[in-house]
């Protein structure tokens, strides 16, 4: 599956601008020190999905490093609306990064910045996705990242570190471990399921509060499927019935096979279809589809 491509209308400080046209200083301090925030939120026909989640994260994000989105939140989603339309964009994901701002080389906080503000949409496939009728393959690595990965932050060296490790296995993601447990995948969240029975690792500063995990739990009980929250080993992943990852765009990817060794014979399980169907339906519901 391809790489999705940015749609050719960004957005940049108060202006919407041909994305090889739009430029940010070589001192803003995202530049210099990954000092941001950013986030995604799904478009499903041409509309915003699982945005009041969304919101609620992107500002716990910012207040945690000391940043203010500079407009309204209403103002902000109009923004985005206006990058969906000008780009026409039917099907994908809007990406938005907020930085303090341009300054001298200072590692404290400086204040009293103007923030830089970006944002812009790209295609991809949300429901139509090859891997959720084949299921992906996933290694492990450890897990090197800093301590507060509950915060959004745009710092993503030890990630991108990560998958590439995973594309040099020829695997699609991995399953980062850190004291022997399983924290979350590079960028995704992580999931097993054992005797009827969704685990996943609890909320805390070590992995990242995913929006699609939360509504999944709350999904689980639906089908069936009881829900628990602690850690897990690779051994409990080898052993699985069921491995799924979950991220904005992607919905819910089943894991097939997981550092060489089939999951449940290599096929895709019984639960994992049903919970992306399920999932599915919420957000074509909020898209005005069903």
């Amino acid at each position: 599956m391809a790489a999705p491509v940015t749609s050719k209308i960004v957005y940049l400080n108060g202006q919407f601008l041909d994305k090889d046209d739009a430029k940010v200083s070589i001192l803003d301090r995202g530049f210099v020190f990954g000092d941001g925030i950013y986030e995604v939120v799904p478009i499903v026909n041409s509309k915003l999905v699982d945005k009041d989640e969304f919101w609620e994260r992107f500002q716990r994000s910012l207040s945690q490093i000391e940043l203010e989105l500079p407009m309204k939140k209403d103002e902000f989603e109009q923004i985005l609306y206006t990058l969906i339309e000008k780009n026409q964009l039917k099907e994908g994901g809007a990406y938005m990064q907020l930085t303090r701002g341009v300054a001298d080389r200072e590692f404290k906080f400086v204040k009293g910045l103007e923030p830089t503000l970006v944002a812009y949409v790209y295609e991809t496939k949300i429901f139509d996705n090859e891997y959720a009728n084949k299921g992906i393959n996933i290694i492990s690595t450890p897990d090197i990242r800093w301590k507060r990965r509950d915060i959004k932050s745009i710092s993503l060296l030890a990630q991108c570190y990560a998958k590439n490790e995973a594309y040099k296995a020829g695997a699609y993601e991995c399953f980062m471990t850190e004291d022997g447990f399983v924290t979350e995948a590079s960028s995704s969240s992580a999931f097993i399921i054992k005797n009827d029975t969704l685990i996943t690792k609890p909320l805390s500063n070590e992995i990242l509060p995913g929006i699609r995990r939360k509504n999944l739990l709350n999904l689980a009980g639906l089908i069936g499927l009881k829900v628990e929250q602690r850690k897990f080993t690779m051994d409990e992943v080898y052993d699985a019935d069921e491995v799924f990852i979950s991220a904005a765009t992607l919905i819910l990817l089943p894991v097939i096979k997981a550092d060489g060794k089939l999951i449940g014979d290599g096929k895709i399980g019984k639960y994992a279809p049903k919970l992306r169907e399920l999932y599915a339906n919420k957000l074509k519901k909020e898209a005005g589809l069903i």
